[in-house]
């Protein structure tokens, strides 16, 4: 098994370089992604190809189920919202096309970990509050963001569990609060989408049944070989979406090992994501080695193979954890 140390060092003063010079672009204002492709995905999408995505903070649990609009999310992150409660997750769904979702939710309250992810994205956050811990991140990165007065829609749950977006409000709360659907800063391409088997990368090795070590939820991911994506299951079920009842299911699953701070004695916690550690790539039915790069509040975070080259990336819906680096010995793949 390659080191931690060895594969830190795996990232090359070029990607380095690549990267800085990336960051340098905070104040751009335009895209330069090609036209009706998703530069989330690399697949083709209706949304003009300006338009900045949301990001919808998301319930992860149990009593939250079944998600909304989930299987349509483009990029969805998952990440332990308190070291309380046996570290239930919560979820964050980015969305380009957001106005073609008939409903997303339930939405929940954010953590600063979050804002930094959604400033990568350019994205306008859709929240239902927060802990007081979540305001000089908002500073720091100037993030838009739209907290509650979404839509309540009655399912026999307790309040917290009844508020969702849904279609055209995102667009028109974005509208009244004067925010630009167009993208209004650029942090550059996150992915540089092609074909890739990864059957000549360092380290590959079959990955058809992948556990997360999130213990309140029980993540894991199955491999589809008829799909060729990876199925997402949580308390031992599959994750279905409670819209379109289709199985949510990713082309690329990204670990990283991300260790974090303690906050409070109440559980509150941010990640320590910038910065750069080891990490997990998988798709195909195949899992690489990676290194990760954040190198501000709002840069994108970047993937590296073991040579210190940028990955490439299967065009397609991505799913990315933030495990925790005292859990990490704990990730199984097999």
């Amino acid at each position: 098994m390659i080191s931690k140390k060895k594969l830190l060092q795996a990232v090359s003063v070029s990607a380095l370089s690549a990267v800085l010079a990336i960051g340098a672009l905070t104040n751009a204002a335009t895209v330069n992604a090609q036209a009706s492709i998703n530069e989330l995905t690399g697949l083709a999408t209706t949304a003009p190809e300006n338009q900045r995505p949301i990001a919808v903070m998301i319930d992860n649990d149990k009593r939250a189920n079944p998600h909304y609009g989930l299987s349509e999310a483009d990029v969805v992150y998952e990440m332990i919202n308190s070291t309380h409660n046996n570290r239930v997750t919560r979820l964050m769904a980015v969305y380009k096309d957001y106005n073609s979702v008939s409903r997303i939710g339930n939405i929940r309250s954010t953590r600063p970990t979050n804002i930094m992810l959604a400033a990568e994205y350019n994205a306008v956050l859709i929240h239902d509050g927060g802990p007081f811990y979540i305001y000089p991140y908002f500073d720091a990165t100037g993030l838009n963001h739209l907290s509650g007065g979404f839509s309540r829609i009655p399912n026999g749950k307790p309040r917290e569990f009844t508020e969702y977006c849904t279609a055209g409000e995102a667009a028109s709360r974005m509208a009244k609060a004067g925010y630009p659907s167009a993208y209004t800063a650029y942090e550059g391409q996150h992915y540089t989408f092609g074909a890739n088997s990864l059957a000549d990368d360092a380290g590959v090795a079959p990955a058809t049944n992948v556990s997360v070590p999130f213990p309140h939820n029980s993540t894991q991911f199955v491999y589809n070989a008829a799909t060729g994506t990876y199925d997402y299951y949580e308390f031992g079920s599959p994750v279905v979406d409670g819209d379109d009842k289709q199985q949510v299911t990713f082309t690329n699953v990204f670990l990283q090992d991300c260790d974090f701070t303690l906050l409070d004695k109440n559980g509150y916690m941010v990640y320590n994501c910038i910065g750069t550690n080891v990490g997990y790539y998988l798709t195909g039915g195949m899992v690489i080695p990676v290194t990760w790069l954040k190198t501000s509040y709002t840069g994108a975070t970047k993937f590296y193979t073991l040579d210190g080259a940028e990955l490439v990336v299967n065009p397609g819906k991505t799913y990315i954890a933030l495990v925790p680096s005292d859990a990490w010995g704990q990730v199984g793949i097999k």
